[in-house]
């Protein structure tokens, strides 16, 4: 093979590996080069490579993704083969029997690979919506955020970081993988996106701790103290907030509907109050921009609510597999200073 056709393949390799440990919807892999790969090729290495860094690549040996979506991969797989090449390919045939006889689940496993050589995993529904919600999958924007945030570590590290509408876990377990923060604050306030978020922090070797006293400081650590906690954004107090003592606030693809917003802007607004002398957190909202009217709103109730925001520039770093052709959107947000009391 010569050699810019061996640089070709490799890249070829890594955009399967990567989007298959993600589990990524099928009709986003590279099938078309892979056909012209294989028309020019006269053996099925190139096919058994696939296999080895997709179905039998070790984390999903150990965490798999769904059947169904493992089903529909070497199917497809092998229907390329098929289309040029006579001879079956027999691994192919026997990683689809292995998986025709597993039980169907209604969830599967997620695996990303981090710059640092770790990976991080995450158990999520096989469904977009699950148990009334859409907190049980990761979305584009969790991982735009994160593949900011592992450019900017100085925003988190040695910090506590609270989370709004943590979901699946995927920025958080990130963030705290790459980022060295303090202390990571996770919440949610379904209490199945709470049960899920707590498996997933254990899958990937954190536990998750009861919330410090105000004032502690946890000892240094390579890993951050973690908590999960159940925040429900139209009841939550100042109080409740201002224990957290947050230096970095963050949020993922919260932004669905007119309600939803307020609730948000809500919260921030209310992290502003706390102890006299203390600074307002930072904070960092990311979202795919699906409908400009939902961005717009945002903005305006936090010009209403008396924050003022800046886009962040994009980041040059695609870590992690999302749809290329969406319009991501990360915005910085400056709280007013904060105050000795708020509505509750």
């Amino acid at each position: 093979m010569a050699p810019e056709k061996s640089a070709e393949a490799v890249g070829l390799l890594r955009t399967f590996e990567r989007r298959f440990l993600a589990a990524r919807a099928l009709r986003s892999f590279p099938w078309q080069s892979l056909e012209e790969k294989l028309r020019d090729s006269s053996d099925a290495e190139l096919l058994l490579d696939i296999l080895q860094k997709t179905v039998r690549h070790p984390l999903c040996v150990k965490h798999p993704p769904s059947g169904k979506y493992v089903r529909g991969f070497l199917s497809e797989l092998i229907r390329k083969h098929e289309a040029v090449h006579a001879e079956p390919l027999d691994e192919l045939y026997e990683a689809l029997a292995e998986v025709l006889t597993t039980e169907e689940s209604s969830q599967g496993h997620r695996s990303y690979l981090l710059p640092s050589g770790d990976a991080l995993t995450l158990r999520e529904s096989s469904a977009i919506v699950s148990h009334g919600t859409t907190g049980l999958v990761t979305w584009d924007a969790a991982l735009y955020l994160a593949e900011w945030a592992i450019e900017n570590p100085a925003a988190f590290a040695s910090r506590t970081v609270l989370e709004l509408g943590s979901g699946a876990g995927f920025t958080g377990l990130a963030i705290c993988k790459e980022c060295r923060p303090r202390a990571y604050i996770f919440s949610d306030c379904h209490s199945r996106v709470l049960e899920q978020l707590q498996g997933n922090i254990l899958l990937n070797g954190l536990s998750p701790e009861p919330p410090p006293p105000p004032g502690h400081s946890p000892p240094g650590s390579e890993k951050p103290t973690v908590t999960v906690a159940q925040l429900d954004w139209d009841l939550v107090t100042g109080p409740q907030l201002s224990a957290f003592q947050p230096d970095t606030v963050i949020a993922a693809d919260v932004l669905y509907c007119p309600e939803t917003i307020r609730a948000l802007v809500r919260v921030l607004r209310a992290l502003s109050a706390g102890p006299e002398g203390r600074r307002a957190p930072d904070a960092f909202v990311a979202f795919t921009v699906r409908n400009p009217e939902t961005s717009r709103q945002f903005t305006a109730e936090l010009a209403q609510a008396g924050i003022r925001w800046e886009a962040v520039p994009r980041h040059g770093q695609k870590l992690f597999p999302y749809d290329e052709h969406a319009e991501m959107a990360i915005l910085k947000l400056t709280l007013p200073a904060p105050q000795t009391h708020m509505e509750t």
